[in-house]
């Protein structure tokens, strides 16, 4: 058994000024950014959403500007399974998570769950 659920909106900006896009999604959404937290966050502008609603930031990337979804799970390798399971692909690993494709072609993360009310508000699935 494991868990999953939406966990995230990833608003990816493909070259250009990461600040300048963060402010503007920033001001766009009502979401104050939030102050980097280490060497690994740049290149993400992360929004302060409260905790009972999909985290949203703002990523640099070298492909064509898009948004896509982060599923958070608390099991990432079973999830990844099931979503195979469905007809996604596996693109890539990232440290502790994995880019995947949907049978649509659409681009999603699968990811470590972090939200404070991840296990009573995500669907349980039998392994």
């Amino acid at each position: 058994m494991h868990r999953s659920r939406l966990g995230g909106l990833i608003i990816d900006c493909e070259g250009g000024d990461l600040d300048v896009a963060a402010d503007f999604w920033s001001r766009a959404l009502g979401y104050p950014r939030r102050a980097s937290e280490s060497a690994e966050d740049r290149g993400y502008g992360v929004l302060d959403t409260p905790a009972d609603e999909p985290h949203i930031e703002v990523q640099r990337v070298d492909h064509p500007s898009r948004v896509h979804l982060d599923i958070e799970t608390d099991d990432v390798a079973a999830e990844v399974r099931r979503l195979e399971a469905l007809g996604a692909l596996c693109v890539k690993r990232v440290r502790d998570w994995v880019v995947m494709q949907a049978p649509t072609g659409h681009r999603f993360c699968v990811v470590p769950a972090t939200r404070a009310d991840f296990a009573c508000r995500a669907n349980v699935w039998t392994d």
